[in-house]
């Protein structure tokens, strides 16, 4: 598989540079996972995976507990995930996710940022049969067979693991999450994770270059800045 987990999307925290967007994001997302599945990180591990994952990115305590708390009361937003697909500038493959309390306003953004940019929407399904849907954790280590000889131990089903300079990566189905890392911690106590997330993992790669560079990263920015789209994944490898 290769490094392909490098290019599994644009990260929020680096095009649209912003804070507050983040604090947004996470915000939203912490709501609507406490709010669906009950608001005690011990008892809601999506909950608990998803805190985790905001801390990491330097999101604020009061910015976590807020959103729970917002979430435990009655009444509040109705939000609804939403997710379009399509082909970027230079043919390359995007998968939007969105978290929106009015679906129609967040479609016509979505489709402008298409329309602008050289790019088109399809129908459901049309970019993400070609990624893999996919848990991935990242750590220093030389040792990946001794990795994959525990996780195999502990009845996890990895779909890779590989050793690229003294970084070990394992993917595994997103279902697979807790048990990898929970069979990681067990046998490795010391483990630092630099990367713990269920992300989409494109299966090949798009060439993005020449003239479609900038108008990609438009694209790009023009999504990010949508405040109802909460990940972009993309399957282009865009020129230097």
């Amino acid at each position: 598989m290769g490094r392909a987990y490098q290019n599994r999307k644009e990260s929020m925290a680096k095009t649209a540079g912003m804070k507050t967007k983040i604090y947004s994001k996470y915000g939203k997302e912490i709501y609507v996972i406490a709010k669906n599945g009950g608001p005690d990180p011990d008892t809601n591990l999506s909950l608990k995976r998803l805190i985790e994952k905001a801390k990491k990115d330097q999101v604020p305590t009061h910015v976590i507990e807020r959103a729970i708390e917002k979430a435990s009361g009655a009444g509040g937003e109705d939000y609804a995930h939403a997710r379009y697909e399509g082909f970027g500038p230079g043919g390359c493959m995007v998968i939007v996710d969105c978290l929106t309390d009015n679906t129609n306003r967040t479609y016509a953004e979505v489709r402008q940022a298409f329309i602008k940019n050289n790019a088109k929407l399809g129908a459901q399904g049309s970019a993400a049969h070609m990624f893999d849907h996919l848990a991935i954790f990242a750590f220093k280590g030389e040792d990946d067979e001794a990795v994959l000889e525990a996780l195999m131990m502990a009845d996890v089903d990895v779909t890779d693991i590989e050793n690229e300079e003294g970084v070990i990566t394992v993917f595994a189905p997103h279902t697979e999450f807790f048990k990898v890392k929970t069979a990681l911690a067990d046998e490795f106590p010391d483990i630092v994770l630099d990367v713990e997330e269920i992300t989409f993992v494109p299966q090949t790669e798009a060439p993005v270059s020449g003239d479609d560079v900038p108008v990609f990263q438009k694209f790009m920015d023009m999504l990010n800045d949508c405040d109802d789209v909460q990940d972009v994944y993309h399957n282009a490898q865009v020129a230097e």
